[in-house]
């Protein structure tokens, strides 16, 4: 009986030492290679759900967690909590993991949002009054596209050859002496029953039901340079769920999604 007893105790050691020889991928209990990718919810995960069932039948469990902030994604990536994320463009990404030192790797662009000039008080730029409140991102990146925005379109004067990279210290010329307030993007839409005008990023002006080649005063032309792109952490572009992933991605499917739900508010970059 002890021989027994031991022979059985034996094939279970074994059996462990072998499933803790296992691939590093993460599998689901299918079998399926698990990517876990997080996303802001429009339009970014609305695109993933149509990714989903193509990747299901390449072998890949694509499990999409929803994020509604700017940090978290980069950060669950990095501290490998997630695979993946898909919410930002790549001068967002270069400055945020400049300043914290992250290896994360831009892998394929998707789609443009453009970026849009709202408001609940005035329909036109013409109408803003004198000493009117303008609020726009917080963020750098987004701050500074915002305000490159607000530039061309005429309601203030910029800092020569600043471009997007512009803060509020870059201001020359105010003609309407507008205020400018600084909000976290995700606040911009609801700042609207408080400020003349607001520039928003299209993912938050979507979730907040606005039509941006409807609602926005002023929208960038959809030549902007700032592509949401698919973001891994550096050494995992060739892991082979990610490549299909990337590929998933930029389908025709994808493509044509795009182009049919969001009718011009998001543009496939690919």
């Amino acid at each position: 009986m002890k021989r027994i007893t031991l022979v059985i105790i034996t094939i279970l050691a074994l059996t462990l030492a072998l499933v803790g020889c296992g691939s590093n991928t993460p599998a689901a209990p299918t079998g399926k290679a698990v990517v876990k990718i997080g996303a802001t919810p429009v339009p970014h995960a609305e695109i993933l759900q149509v990714v989903k069932p193509i990747l299901e039948k390449d072998g890949v469990d694509l499990q999409v967690v929803e994020m509604t902030d700017y940090v978290r994604p980069n950060m669950a990536v990095a501290e490998k909590e997630l695979d993946a994320n898909f919410f930002q463009h790549t001068p967002y990404l270069n400055k945020f993991a400049s300043e914290r030192n992250l290896q994360l790797a831009n892998v394929a662009a998707v789609h443009i949002e453009p970026m849009g000039v709202y408001s609940k008080k005035i329909k036109s730029l013409n109408d803003l009054a004198n000493g009117a409140e303008v609020a726009i991102p917080n963020d750098p990146t987004n701050g500074g596209r915002a305000l490159a925005l607000l530039a061309k379109a005429g309601v203030i004067n910029l800092k020569e050859g600043v471009g997007v990279n512009a803060t509020v210290q870059d201001i020359t010329a105010n003609p309407k002496n507008v205020k400018v307030r600084e909000l976290e993007a995700p606040q911009l839409p609801r700042a609207l029953d408080d400020v003349a005008i607001a520039v928003i990023n299209t993912n938050y002006a979507l979730e907040a039901k606005l039509v941006p080649t409807k609602d926005a005063l002023v929208i960038e032309q959809k030549d902007s340079p700032y592509a949401n792109i698919l973001v891994v952490r550096k050494g995992d572009e060739n892991r082979p769920e990610i490549q299909k992933l990337i590929k998933a991605l930029t389908s025709p499917e994808v493509k044509k999604f795009i182009n049919d739900k969001y009718q011009g508010a998001v543009v496939p970059a690919f």
